[in-house]
């Protein structure tokens, strides 16, 4: 097996991300021009474009041409969110579902996709990820504490007592309230933690068919400050020679962080160690009551310097516009005459709804907005690639 993820049929990660769709869905886009096709290019220009004749333009050329689907943000039961709400499959489901398998799903009924994806990223929540199927499970280790035991209790009840349990275990965890000796073992360190990873990048090794249906090991960096959304997916390039020496890195403290800039030297130091390359997609601005594109200052009260810009556009050269839990893209108090700046806006306030939303948040939330702000450091505007 090669060194790296070659993404199916030999995409690198170079290539263009069009923007992502319903759970983070994002297409490889074949290739970096756009717009040619509604154009009769003047012979010159196919010259500086195509190493083949002009009459031929494809010819010994060496570009991608195919595009391929797959999504960079799916959840199995091993994430306390998608098991709270339902979602109790495992790697190996997720996986068989992906490449058009038939699978049973969380209702009992049979699954399958019209059109198999491509590949595929399975995104567990770092944080106290294997969790809830151990909680679920009734393991005593958990239900000995108040909050396990509570939480434990309202979901074997159902209806809406297993929604308000969700519901509390989902503030409880955004207000950074988690027991910390309940959650000891399911962070770094914890001997089930280490397992549990150990599980993602086997089963990402296991399906990883190159040429026909590509796997790319990742998680999702859970960063909320006080309820502020700043979530984060992490994609590895690599296969699980090199990721098997990392653990994942999380927002608890006292190993993790919820600041960006930490999660950053994380995978500098990823790549430092292995000679791996990996890269960070953020998603959900729309929940972050105005932090997650700034200009002047970070929401640690630290100034937007060159060093921030830089370190942004090196990790996150891709942003996730478009999700389940709202638009990123536009806002119709910021877009007021596109007709379409309103679509599936959730604008109501954080991602626990612990703090209302207000409209001067809007414009450092949406990426519209924040292209607007951009280009390079070394200026006093925001340069954000999105």
């Amino acid at each position: 097996m090669s060194p790296t993820r070659n993404f199916t049929a030999g995409l690198s990660r170079t290539c263009s991300f069009l923007s992502a769709s319903l759970l983070g869905t994002l297409i490889f886009a074949a290739s970096a021009t756009t717009a040619t096709a509604q154009i009769t290019p003047s012979r010159e220009s196919l010259s500086d474009l195509y190493p083949g004749k002009a009459y031929s333009p494809y010819a010994q050329s060496g570009f991608p041409d195919e595009v391929f689907w797959g999504d960079t943000h799916l959840h199995t039961g091993l994430s306390m969110d998608a098991g709270l709400f339902g979602a109790r499959l495992g790697l190996d489901d997720a996986y068989r579902f992906a490449r058009g398998e038939e699978v049973m799903a969380s209702s009992g009924q049979p699954a399958k996709l019209g059109r198999p994806l491509d590949w595929l990223v399975i995104t567990d929540h770092s944080d106290g990820m294997g969790f809830f199927t151990d909680m679920a499970a009734g393991k005593p280790e958990i239900l000995k504490y108040d909050q396990g035991n509570r939480w434990y209790t309202g979901i074997q009840k159902g209806g809406d007592a297993s929604a308000e349990a969700a519901l509390d275990l989902i503030r409880t965890f955004s207000q950074g309230k988690m027991n910390p000796d309940m959650i000891a073992e399911y962070s770094p360190g914890g001997k089930t933690y280490a397992s549990i990873w150990e599980r993602v990048v086997d089963a990402a090794e296991r399906f990883n068919d190159p040429g026909s249906f590509t796997t790319i090991i990742g998680f999702e960096w859970t960063s909320l400050d006080a309820g502020d959304n700043l979530h984060r997916n992490v994609l590895f390039r690599d296969n699980g020679d090199k990721v098997s020496q990392v653990v994942p890195y999380t927002t608890q403290a006292p190993v993790g962080s919820t600041d960006p800039l930490e999660l950053y030297k994380y995978l500098e130091a990823y790549e430092a160690r292995t000679g791996g390359s990996a890269l960070a997609i953020a998603h959900n601005g729309n929940l972050s009551n105005g932090i997650m594109f700034p200009v002047d200052k970070q929401f640690t009260g630290r100034k937007v310097d060159d060093d921030y810009v830089e370190a942004r556009a090196k990790w996150e050269p891709l942003y996730e516009t478009t999700q389940i839990k709202g638009d990123g893209e536009a806002h119709p108090l910021l877009s007021p005459d596109d007709a379409f700046a309103d679509y599936e806006t959730w604008d109501v306030g954080n991602l626990d709804l612990s703090a209302a939303k207000t409209d001067d948040m809007l414009q450092y939330e949406y990426t519209r907005e924040a292209l607007k702000k951009r280009p390079v450091a070394g200026r006093e505007t925001w340069h954000q690639s999105v």
